[in-house]
C-alpha cells in the first residue's frame, strides 16, 4: 500500500512541476492521434 501512495506523490510532483508545459504536451499527443488516425483513413480515400 505504502508503494502505491509512493507512486501517486511521484506522479503529483511531476505533474505539479511540468504545469506549464502538460496544456503543450496534451497537445503534441492529441495532434499525434489526429496525424495516424488521419493516416490510417488515407488509404480508403484514395
Amino acid at each position: 500500500m505504502e508503494r502505491d501512495m509512493s507512486f501517486y506523490r511521484t506522479l503529483k510532483a511531476i505533474a505539479e512541476r511540468s504545469q506549464d508545459t502538460l496544456a503543450h504536451d496534451a497537445a503534441g499527443a492529441a495532434a499525434l492521434v489526429v496525424m495516424l488516425v488521419v493516416g490510417l483513413h488515407l488509404p480508403g480515400l484514395v
